[in-house]
């Protein structure tokens, strides 16, 4: 007759390890997933957003809040909360090897082209590109840009918000900034690189000019 066993533990490890591929390659969470992660609520994450307990980043022109992946290891760490259910094995997109990444944040498709494929063509850097604030702070975030080629008026926000959000985080301090725009004057340059931006083109640009803009703005190591 067989031994007879208590109760097999394989579903929960196998709960988990589906749990651990569930969020193994989200580097932005919502509050309801970063709720899922920690075990609370979701009420209890979005008191500790608002509180400054958790940061992270509100989606322009609406009440949504999201964190970033290392962002949410870092309060489960300082409160005690296993962090098994999300990999942190591997290196952020941050901190791993390679050409210096830029992101093009342009609502118009053939600035985007024409940036695209300037900087491919130069065969030194990865690019991505965005064409509203939403999907710019979602791809810095996933993405890690040294530099953003950030163009002033957006479908969701003005450029100048996405600066200010940027240079209002540590992990973004070093992110470089260029501005483009034709339909802004002096004042409103000044301003912008008062809110961070490290450089201003004005719209139409010459494209060695603007390489070389953007080589001189890159942190050497990179290169």
């Amino acid at each position: 007759m067989p031994a007879s066993t208590g109760p097999s533990n394989n579903g929960v490890g196998s709960q988990r390890s589906s749990e651990q591929e569930r969020w193994a390659d989200k580097e932005v969470f919502t509050t309801g997933e970063a709720a899922q992660v920690c075990n609370v609520s979701q009420q209890t994450i979005i008191r500790c957003f608002d509180s400054g307990r958790l940061t992270g980043f509100r989606v322009p022109g609406s009440r949504f809040r999201r964190i970033p992946r290392e962002e949410l290891i870092r309060f489960m760490r300082e409160n005690d909360i296993p962090t098994d259910m999300i990999d942190v094995s591997e290196d952020t997109p941050a901190a791993t090897a390679g050409p210096p990444r830029i992101l093009v944040v342009d609502d118009d498709p053939q600035i985007i082209e024409v940036f695209t494929e300037m900087l491919e063509r130069a065969g030194k850097y990865e690019v991505r590109s965005a064409r509203t604030g939403y999907d710019a702070g979602m791809l810095t975030e996933s993405f890690r840009p040294h530099l953003i080629v950030l163009d002033y008026m957006l479908p969701d926000v003005n450029g100048n918000v996405v600066c200010e959000q940027l240079r209002s985080r540590e992990e973004f301090k070093e992110t470089r900034i260029i501005f483009v725009s034709g339909v802004i004057g002096r004042d409103e340059i000044d301003k912008l690189k008062s809110a961070g931006a490290d450089d201003f083109v004005a719209k139409p640009f010459d494209l060695n000019m603007m390489l070389g803009k953007i080589d001189s703005l890159l942190p050497t190591h990179t290169l």
